[in-house]
């Protein structure tokens, strides 16, 4: 079974091919970075006008690049939540036409959990139960897979996302956007233990058994898995405030002309230490409450090198980790998780499909 997969939830326009959710037959990701790198960040309005752009010739390129023609491909799955309203809109607008047109079923994706799926397209599948440390700019997620689409949320961040909290970061230290890879090359030059950044403890009061976002006596809310990195962040801020001698009220982005190329790496190891380490304490509690038989890493921030090697020495298994070119938004882990979704799911109406800009997995098991 061939799947085209289609991805337009934030500022890449992407387009793949998968076959039998394990064979990769092509990858097209036209990519905005350079566009909003000029301005700090993505700015929605021109991501949806360059998805626009670019979309239908993508989605040819992934045919071509496949060898593939309509007649091959036997359904299309595309992701419909969460991301930016207009991104969505086009993606979802592009894999509807076609669906009516080429006469194709279409199966709706959630981002968020397509990035678990790019670990299917390793040589070695992940076996259930499963966890899934998702980690992005949008998303820091802790989640249990006992099987396809049977998922709980063990836990998530309460504030900034931990690829959020690096862009931030990356400002003060007056590295360029995106953030997560400017801090982490700067990382490898400089010194974790130089400033010593604190951890946020979040604790639970709850006495019974912890069994993830809810417990089963009262289903009172458990944050024993959760993360938080505002703290973090802004600790980074006041030690940096510090180390160049001025008071909180100075603004942030002059502080970067005052450090040096040293200080600024250092910066950058230090917070690069504390933020993963950060991860994977909840990452190796997961492990031990529920041992799972494989561990997968999702999301941009599963690329960053000091993530994979923590929890390489932290967790007590193999872990097969997806390609870096995977680990970013890509249509290749949405076509994946479209192929498992049409085993036990009917298709959508093109007609009646919505985005949905903000929905939680909580809400998506299937």
């Amino acid at each position: 079974m061939k799947i085209l997969g289609i991805e337009s939830s934030c500022d890449e326009t992407a387009a793949s091919v998968v076959e039998d959710g394990r064979v990769l037959l092509s990858n097209v990701v036209n990519s905005q970075i350079d566009i909003h790198a000029l301005y700090g960040g993505v700015v929605p309005e021109i991501a949806a006008r360059s998805h626009i752009e670019v979309v239908n010739p993508v989605i040819n390129q992934a045919l071509a690049d496949a060898d593939c023609t309509w007649d091959d491909i036997d359904a299309i799955a595309v992701t419909y939540a969460p991301g930016l309203i207009g991104s969505l809109l086009v993606g979802t607008l592009a894999a509807r036409t076609l669906a009516v047109l080429k006469h194709k079923p279409l199966y709706p994706i959630h981002h968020v959990e397509a990035h678990v799926y790019a670990n299917f397209l390793n040589e070695t599948t992940p076996e259930f139960p499963m966890l899934a440390l998702i980690v992005s700019g949008g998303h820091s997620q802790l989640v249990l897979f006992r099987d396809h689409g049977d998922y709980e949320l063990l836990g998530q961040t309460e504030d900034d996302a931990v690829g959020e909290a690096f862009d931030k970061v990356a400002k003060i230290l007056g590295y360029p956007y995106p953030g997560g890879p400017s801090v982490a090359r700067a990382a490898l030059a400089g010194d974790p233990q130089r400033y010593k950044l604190p951890k946020s403890i979040l604790k639970c009061t709850h006495s019974g058994p912890h069994l993830g976002m809810a417990h089963n006596s009262d289903k009172e809310k458990c944050n024993y898995y959760n993360f938080s990195f505002s703290g973090l962040k802004t600790a980074t801020l006041r030690a940096v405030q510090r180390e160049v001698d001025v008071d909180f009220t100075f603004p942030s982005h002059e502080l970067a002309a005052r450090l040096n190329d040293v200080q600024r790496q250092d910066f950058a190891a230090s917070f690069q230490y504390t933020a993963i380490s950060t991860l994977v304490d909840k990452a190796e509690r997961a492990f031990r409450d529920f041992s799972p038989k494989s561990v997968v890493i999702a999301g941009g921030v599963a690329a960053n090198q000091e993530l994979r090697r923590q929890l390489s020495e932290r967790l007590p298994l193999h872990i097969d980790y997806a390609p870096m070119n995977l680990c970013t938004d890509n249509a290749a882990m949405i076509a994946t998780l479209g192929y498992y979704y049409a085993q036990k799911k009917d298709p959508v109406d093109p007609f009646e499909l919505e985005v949905i800009p903000s929905l939680s997995m909580t809400k998506t098991t299937w």
